[in-house]
């Protein structure tokens, strides 16, 4: 029979095995040395300060801040419709025979599509225009489009 060969594969996956090995064991004696097991209630007691930043020591009471629980907002508020501003921008594209387009916002350079039935009154390529902004089904897009002067 053959005697079995020690390649460099080998070498290196029985390296790796025992580095293995002795990490664990490191980690093992760091465990038990930093073991927390026995601490009064007092080490494990955590604060929260004025600011609401997680601490070790208890708060002053004389920086205690107090509020009405009425005054406190957990959710999001209602929406209240009221008077969106209406924007306007320049039509980039507008396919008269698909019936859709592009408007670019003035302000903020936003893109936003337009159909055929969104619009007021006819509109062609860099016309300017006055248009609110809605949610489709693909996400934002122009409606009540109206030529401006």
């Amino acid at each position: 029979m053959a005697k079995a060969r020690e390649t460099f594969g080998k070498k290196e996956k029985e390296k790796k095995r025992l580095k293995q090995r002795q990490d664990k064991q490191e980690k093992m004696l760091d465990r038990k040395a930093n073991n927390k097991e026995g601490k009064s209630l007092e080490d494990m007691m955590a604060y929260i300060d004025e600011e609401g930043n997680i601490s070790s020591t208890p708060p002053d009471p004389r920086r205690k801040k107090t509020f009405k629980a009425e005054d406190m907002q957990i959710s999001v508020p209602k929406y209240e419709p009221g008077e969106e501003e209406v924007r306007s921008g320049v039509v980039a594209f507008f396919n008269g025979e698909k019936g859709f387009g592009f408007i670019n916002d003035a302000k903020t350079g936003e893109r936003f599509f337009v159909h055929i039935s969104q619009l007021l009154e006819p509109v062609s390529e860099n016309d300017k225009v006055s248009f609110d902004v809605e949610a489709g089904d693909r996400g934002l897009s122009a409606v009540h489009v109206k030529k401006l002067a």
